[in-house]
């Protein structure tokens, strides 16, 4: 199973960033533990902050992958072309968030992404990653 794990804006920053909502982990080391503990998935990783990039890499994982964990960040709120990428592609995206976005500012309970995913996993930090693998595997 090959499955494309695409983080958005600022969270290169994971581990550092807004620790009190983020955690203190960098999802580097995280992604390390990952990949140690589903040995059998070919794991692809990209991040950027560039909402163009995101959905190049989107279509491009689209044609070579089984699934993608996405996390569109700050882009769940604002990108209805972000949204439109997911529509496009055949295989089913999950949409992580590390925090719980319900619980947050009033507009980031707006997402343009959510309703084009197979579902969402909001507010168990990078745990939620994990979650969406198994999702994948079951």
């Amino acid at each position: 199973m090959k499955i494309s794990i695409i983080n958005g804006p600022n969270l290169n920053l994971t581990g550092t960033r807004e620790t009190d909502i983020y955690g203190g982990e960098s999802f580097e080391h995280y992604f390390q533990k990952l990949r140690k503990k589903y040995e059998t998935i070919d794991f692809d990783y990209f991040q950027s902050n560039v909402e163009g990039e995101l959905i190049n890499e989107i279509q491009r994982a689209g044609m070579k992958m089984d699934g993608i964990i996405l996390n569109p960040a700050g882009y769940s709120h604002t990108s209805v072309a972000i949204g439109d990428a997911i529509a496009a592609i055949k295989i089913p995206v999950v949409e992580v968030h590390i925090s719980n976005i319900d619980a947050r500012e009033e507009f980031r309970k707006l997402s343009h992404v959510s309703a084009k995913c197979k579902g969402t996993i909001s507010g168990l930090g990078l745990k939620g990653y994990a979650l969406a693998v198994e999702y994948f595997l079951k």
